[in-house]
């Protein structure tokens, strides 16, 4: 089979691999995307967009079950799950195909869908979809193959019908009780949805806390949280087997902290304990590409692998899974690779945002992380009970804690969880890439009432 050859081969078209083939080909450079099953990457299929639409419903749910705080009569609330289904079906759809048609128009790009892999080097297989094979040949190729739900090799998870990140989002019914197996920003975040939505939820966690990466207080904060809305949280609890209950619904045997040990009976089980990288997917070997211990693709500062001219952009590095990063991915190579620049991952900022409900909003350093370095630094800490225009919201929920160098008084990093955390998050952001001193939030004027103005209380505690 004779080879296809191009300028640049990108295997993805995730929210690196889209803009960056369209970009290529721009350029000018006959650019071929290769893309197993949805443009959009998991952001737009299975990730961002979907789960951030049905956050969104369940938030309706939970205000329309505290009208009467607010002197408004709702009376009952019942969930169609269909139709919270339906409008993120929609959702998906039109930004999936939007993406498609986008990069459908631009005269240079080949989307062919299909699973690749490596046959050297510069080459690569393509199985098609619609059946056959293509090879392909560049001097570049770019990886954007992103990641998967990972499945842990958990005695008796093969004989029962678990949910996975993608797959509960397709439930049409609510589930009675919803075990979630794990921890983290996924977990938390289907957890708080399906308990807005009527169901009973527990989530299992093997560490002693919730969202191992924040600081304890901040970790703790956000338990608080969870707990008050009524689900059970299980910290320093393994989970040992799962089986089928005789009664109907899951089992999961447990193992708590002190070794005793338990079963807890659902209706559903979520597992989401991380993501595992689909760099197994590609015959790596056949080019020469290195994999760490972990399964991902490492990289340079420059996202190079260890073989020359070959990229890999987004989750299947294993830097920061967020689309945000990966979208700066594409920045960096188009800086370097089309514009002959010099950008690198070397500093740059990593905001997030949890989506629970007040949001976790993240940049910078941790007060852990500062520790860890040995830096000495200042911590602003203040309650949301302590912010004006969330007690005239009735979200006073979560704590606002922002790290500042004593000596420049420049802002290290900030943990907002509250009502519209990433929002706030992001005017700290703001501040830290234009390297102000806290004093300029301290003494800023901002907009009465708004969730903004706390930032002058909050660094006036360190006057």
């Amino acid at each position: 089979m004779a080879a296809e050859t191009y300028d640049v081969i990108v295997i993805g078209a995730g929210q690196a691999g889209g803009p960056l083939a369209t970009t290529f080909a721009s350029a000018g450079r006959k650019t071929a995307l290769i893309e197993r099953e949805h443009v959009g990457g998991t952001c737009i299929n299975t990730g961002c967009t979907p789960t951030k639409t049905m956050v969104a419903s369940a938030r309706v749910a939970y205000l329309a079950r505290r009208g009467a705080e607010y002197g408004v009569e709702t009376g009952s609330i019942s969930i169609n799950l269909a139709t919270v289904r339906g409008r993120k079906r929609k959702i998906v759809d039109s930004f999936r195909n939007g993406s498609q048609s986008s990069i459908e128009n631009v005269v240079g790009v080949d989307l062919i869908f299909g699973a690749a892999s490596f046959s050297s080097a510069t080459s690569i297989v393509v199985n098609l979809n619609a059946g056959g094979k293509r090879e392909l040949a560049a001097p570049t190729i770019i990886i954007n193959a992103g990641a998967r739900s990972t499945v842990p090799p958990l005695p008796g998870l093969d004989g029962v019908p678990f949910l996975d990140s993608t797959s509960i989002m397709e439930l049409d019914t609510v589930p009675e009780h919803l075990i979630v197996l794990g921890g983290g920003y996924i977990g938390l975040e289907f957890a708080q949805m399906f308990r807005r939505f009527g169901s009973n939820v527990t989530i299992i966690q093997r560490g002693d806390q919730v969202l191992a990466r924040e600081d304890a207080d901040i970790a703790e904060a956000v338990a608080a949280i969870l707990r008050e809305d009524g689900i059970e949280v299980l910290l320093n609890t393994a989970a040992v087997s799962v089986a089928h209950n005789p009664a109907g619904g899951i089992e999961v045997q447990v193992r708590e902290a002190d070794a005793a040990e338990r079963a807890i009976t659902g209706s559903h089980l979520l597992v989401a304990i991380g993501r595992t990288a689909n760099a197994d997917t590609l015959n790596l070997a056949a080019a020469g590409i290195h994999r760490d211990k972990r399964g991902f693709i490492p990289v340079d500062e420059r996202l190079q692998t260890n073989v020359a001219g070959v990229y890999a952009l987004g989750d299947i590095n294993g830097g920061p899974a967020f689309t945000h990063i990966a979208y700066d991915d594409f920045r960096i190579v188009r800086t370097n690779l089309i514009e002959h620049g010099d950008a690198t991952t070397a500093g740059r900022l990593v905001p997030y945002t949890v989506y629970i409900d007040p949001q976790l909003g993240r940049v910078g350093l941790s007060e852990r992380d500062a520790q860890e370095q040995g830096r000495s630094v200042r911590v602003a800490h203040m309650p949301m009970t302590h912010v004006a225009r969330a007690l005239e919201m009735a979200e006073t929920r979560g704590v606002m804690k922002i790290l500042v160098d004593p000596a420049t008084k420049h802002i290290l990093g900030c943990a907002i969880l509250g009502v519209e955390g990433g929002e706030m998050m992001s005017v700290i952001q703001l501040a830290m890439l234009g390297k102000l001193p806290y004093t300029t939030l301290r003494h800023a004027i901002f907009a009465h009432p708004t969730l903004a103005e706390s930032f002058n209380n909050v660094f006036g505690q360190l006057d």
